[in-house]
């Protein structure tokens, strides 16, 4: 069912964005992961631009339809998704409470910027169960390629670790 909405403002839709959570993650939106880049309204109709959080993001075409599905009820008329790779998107634009949400959701959220990040160290990551770091990467990829497994020896646990990019 399409609401009817007079006027549909830039600030109406980045609100709306925000509820929209990720897919894969549903603690946080689409807009707090950092993949809306812009927005862009005019007679009520919407252009929203998006940056993959990985390439070939598998979640890519559930991002589309989830920004049209809901621009659409709120009275859109059209809405265009763009793509653009530039900048590329890096874990360097979650801020500390999208971290905080990762880590209370069990995904130990990343720990260095995208410039330190050394895809194959023996770094430990903090256990996001009990905070320990007697850690260790068990497999380079997890669930969805932007994550990797890991186990916590110290709680026993294994949890995922958002990769830097």
């Amino acid at each position: 069912m399409v609401k009817e909405v007079s006027d549909i403002t830039v600030q109406k839709v980045w609100d709306v964005l925000n509820q929209i959570p990720d897919p894969d993650i549903p603690v946080i939106s689409i807009v707090e992961l950092g993949i809306v880049r812009n927005v862009a309204v005019k007679d009520n109709n919407v252009e929203v631009i998006i940056t993959p959080s990985y390439s070939g993001c598998p979640a890519m075409h559930v991002f589309k339809e989830d920004i049209i599905t809901t621009l659409t009820n709120i009275g859109a008329k059209k809405v265009e998704i763009s793509i653009t790779h530039s900048l590329a998107w890096t874990t360097d634009w979650l801020s500390n409470n999208v971290k905080e949400k990762l880590k209370n959701y069990g995904i130990a959220p990343p720990e260095q910027n995208s410039e330190t990040e050394v895809l194959f160290s023996n770094k430990k990551i903090t256990c996001p169960f009990c905070s320990g770091t007697y850690t260790k990467r068990t497999s380079q990829f997890g669930s969805t390629p932007c994550k990797a497994l890991w186990y916590c020896n110290n709680c026993q646990q294994p949890f995922e670790y958002f990769k830097c990019y």
